[in-house]
Formats: C-alpha cells, structure tokens, sequence
C-alpha cells in the first residue's frame, strides 16, 4: 500500500500544519506504511481485570480499521447502545492493533464471541471486571514499525541514537487530524491530512455535528493544533529546552506541577536530567498557570488566534496542561539490511509514533 508524500493542506482556519523540528528536517527518506503489517502497536492498560463483574473486557486486534467504527460494531453486535462501548484510546486504522474494548452488561449478560463476524478484528481474550473501562485508562504502547527504501541507514542510526537522550517534541500526531487515503488520477494512492481539523472548521462555524465521537474528535484536533503551534514556536524561538521564567513544570511521571519563580542552574540541571518536563496549554475558560515570562509568550501566541481559543472555551474546556518533551522507552532498532530498519518502542498514553518517526526520515511515496 503505497503513499505519496503526505499533503499538509488544513482548512482555511489553520494557517500551518509543518510544525518545526528539534533536530532540523531528516535528510533521510523511508517509505511508512507500505503495508498494513509495518506499523503495529499494543496497548498495556497496565492492569489485569478482576475476572468479576458486569463489565466484559475484549483484547481485539483490529486491521485497517478506526477505533471508533469497532466499537460501533460491538454495539451493534451486542444490541447494546453506543455508550456501553467503551475504550481506552484510539488506535490508528493503518495498522495492525492489539487494543482493549470494554462492554457494559448490565445483569451480567454474556455473549459469544466467536460469532463476532467482523472483517479485521480478531478476539484475542475476554474477561470480567467490576469497573469500566474508561478513557485514558491506560499505561503504555509498545510500537514496531518498519521503515522500507531507506535512503541512508547511518544517518537513521544518528538521528535515533539522539533521540533516546534528547527526546523529542511532543506533538500530537497527523493521526489526531486525520488522514484521508484516496486514488488520484494515475490510480496512485495518496495521503491528505486534516480531516479532522475541517470537522473542526464546521463546529466553529456553528455546524452541529450529532455523531459523538467525530464531535469528540472535531474538538480534540481543534485543540491539539493550538498546542502544537505553541511547541513549534518555542522551537523557533530556542526556549523549547529552556526553563524560563513563569514555566509550568511537570514532574516526569506524574501528573504534578510547579511553576519556575526563578530560574538557576539547579532546575536547568533537572530538566536536562529529566526530573521535571516543560508544559504547554491545552486551551480552555480559565486562568493559565504559567505567569512572567512564560505566561506573556502563552498570551501573545494566543492572542494571534482569538478565533480558535474563543471557540474552544465556548466549548465549555477548561485550562490544562500537557508535556512538550517526549522520551521514548526501550528505543532499539535492527537494520534488516541495507534499505530497511525495524524500529521498536514504547510510549506513554497519548503520545505519537509518528513524533518519533517525524524526527528521523522524510516520508515518500
């Protein structure tokens, strides 16, 4: 399955989607995707479920297909309404996926699974729980993706080896906006991003959109566009691994935070050793929680879209905050020979692959 480079076109209401690189563009070239086998991920929920209770648990693995469509199939299958489905985070439908689903059976009814009829999923496990499995209920991802055609190995393996010290940026990833697969006119498949972000433009435009899930994902890209502009920005302004005044400062594996009165050698020093991580808004109503320095610049860059942040508080979101860097776990690779690399690596919830990937190759056809 082949794909041209990825146009990058958003609606009118987003100026730009080529967000900055921290190491500068890869001048290595790979094909992604090329099959539906070269990128397979595994979702850790980080728990095992009780065995008890009214709440089933299905470990599925999905081909070629969106989170959201399987767990309308479930309902459907189940004669359950959409709400009992439920899921710990999307998956991306061009992939091979293990993921868990969770279907909510009031007196504990049971079903049979083997009679799930449904092209690309596969039922891997089943179990009881006495909780619902509710959205970001979940730990950890392991990736491994195979990039075919690579144009240079060593300069794969440099860019890599950075990475497992320096990170890379937290970008929410083009999955979040959406990727629409066509034919053009020569019958060569092509990619186009943001189709999520014209969902966006639609609600911000006052059009209603009754499908819970694309309102959900509408919004989401809305969002996570504004927080990507800001780590773009950063990036170009050379702040993006500097704790600078009025920073919000979350500490590594936590959902903890302090804002940076002052700024000294000892902080620097924590963020380099990964002690703390810097942060940008998520937009919403409400106060942001960076002050002086880091405060003016999160105001200024907002102010240049008074648009989109009115429309995301009018939405009814709140202010938060999320990590700009992002460190891969177990980073490893194997050349399998002198065009091709498997790459292997686990994330936590909400991160991308392809912030990964992004850093080390340019995608081609």
């Amino acid at each position: 399955m082949s794909t041209s480079p990825a146009s990058q076109t958003a609606p009118l209401l987003f100026p730009q989607m080529d967000w900055a690189y921290w190491y500068g563009k890869p001048t290595a070239t790979a094909k992604f995707k090329d099959t539906l086998s070269d990128f397979k991920v595994v979702e850790d929920i980080g728990f095992t479920p009780s065995g008890a209770g009214e709440h089933i648990f299905l470990l599925i693995e999905k081909t070629q297909l969106n989170t959201a469509y399987v767990a309308e199939q479930l309902a459907a299958f189940t004669d359950l309404p959409l709400r009992n489905i439920s899921y710990a985070g999307r998956k991306d439908k061009f992939s091979i996926s293990t993921q868990w689903f969770g279907v909510h059976c009031p007196g504990k009814k049971s079903f049979v699974w083997e009679e799930l009829d449904l092209p690309g999923v596969v039922v891997k496990s089943v179990s009881r729980h006495d909780k619902k499995l509710k959205t970001g209920a979940l730990k950890r991802n392991a990736f491994t993706i195979l990039l075919r055609d690579v144009s240079d190995i060593s300069a794969v393996e440099q860019r890599l080896d950075e990475i497992s010290t320096k990170g890379v940026p937290n970008f929410f990833g083009s999955q979040r906006f959406g990727e629409v697969r066509y034919l053009d006119e020569a019958g060569q498949q092509c990619t186009k991003f943001g189709g999520n972000l014209t969902l966006a433009e639609n609600l911000y435009n006052g059009k209603g959109i009754k499908n819970r899930n694309k309102r959900s994902v509408a919004i989401s890209a809305l969002r996570s566009w504004l927080f990507n502009t800001y780590i773009s920005e950063k990036i170009h302004q050379e702040t993006f691994a500097t704790v600078t005044v009025g920073d919000v400062c979350i500490l590594s594996g936590s959902n903890s935070f302090f804002t940076a009165e002052t700024v000294d050698t000892t902080i620097q020093q924590r963020l380099i050793d990964k002690d703390i991580v810097l942060s940008a808004p998520l937009w919403g109503a409400g106060e942001l929680a960076s002050t002086d320095t880091a405060k003016a610049f999160e105001e200024t860059l907002a102010a240049e879209y008074p648009d989109i942040t009115k429309c995301l508080e009018d939405l009814g979101l709140k202010q938060e905050r999320r990590a700009i860097h992002l460190w891969p776990q177990h980073l490893s690779h194997r050349v399998i020979d002198k065009q091709h690399i498997e790459v292997s690596f686990t994330l936590p919830k909400g991160c991308f692959a392809t912030s990964i990937l992004r850093e080390v190759v340019q995608f081609t056809a």
